[in-house]
């Protein structure tokens, strides 16, 4: 495996409906193709990087103003996903882990999802970290409450609220912050994913579509992300 690859890749797939209407395809076309590029991508990951952790970003809480027969495919893809290639996946020792308000997904893919968090808990190469109704400010605002409420019901010291304890109150608890941030389909912004944990993460944008983002890709991402030097605020070998 490469040497300083990245401990943990997140990935903001975009691109999907524009891959398919600049074909002349429905929407649901490149959904679709979104998610074989999605599980190629990981069993890529697994065998040929020494990437331990990604984290997709899969369904937004922005995302259910789309129309809703484009939602109920999406939700209904989404569980497919999950129950078939992740099943598929785990035999490469993948672990599935999912951040967002779940409360807010319709129950057969509620059910799915806790299903194979268990069945795969125990496999270590490759956690794969589905954000699902997830956005970066709920999730900040929910580690907020749950925090209040710790002070105000359990008696915990204000002193005691460090970056670390809110940190262990975020969705990706037990996670390592991101390294690198990806993003594919043209755009050039975070669009509330992971606001807290990419505070020191370094970013790649690309003009490629999410579905035609494939191996020579991340592989052009991770090489771009060995020739940064990541100060985290301190001087660069030079002094400036």
């Amino acid at each position: 495996m490469p040497d300083g690859d990245p401990h943990h890749v997140a990935i903001i797939m975009d691109g999907n409906g524009r891959w398919a209407l600049r074909r002349g395809l429905p929407r649901t076309v490149g959904h679709e193709a979104g998610a074989k590029a999605a599980e190629e991508l990981l069993r890529f990951i697994a065998r040929e990087t020494g990437i331990r952790v990604v984290s997709l970003y899969a369904f937004s809480t922005e995302n259910w103003a789309r129309p809703a027969a484009e939602v109920r495919f999406l939700m209904e893809l989404l569980r497919r996903f999950i129950a078939k290639r992740i099943d598929e996946l785990a035999q490469e020792g993948i672990r599935l882990r999912v951040c967002g308000d779940l409360a807010g997904l319709p129950e057969d893919l509620r059910e799915t999802i806790e299903d194979t968090v268990k069945r795969t808990a125990e496999h270590r190469k490759l956690v794969v970290n589905v954000a699902l109704n997830y956005g970066g400010r709920a999730e900040i605002v929910r580690a907020c409450r749950e925090l209040a409420t710790s002070v105000a019901d359990r008696g915990t010291a204000i002193a005691e609220l460090t970056e670390e304890r809110f940190a262990e109150t975020l969705d990706t608890s037990g996670l390592p912050d991101p390294d690198l941030v990806i993003r594919t389909g043209e755009e050039r912004r975070l669009s509330n994913f992971m606001l807290w944990q990419v505070a020191y993460a370094e970013l790649y944008f690309t003009d490629v579509l999410w579905p035609d983002f494939g191996p020579e890709d991340l592989r052009a991402a991770l090489e771009d992300f060995r020739s940064r030097e990541r100060r985290f605020g301190a001087l660069s070998q030079g002094g400036e």
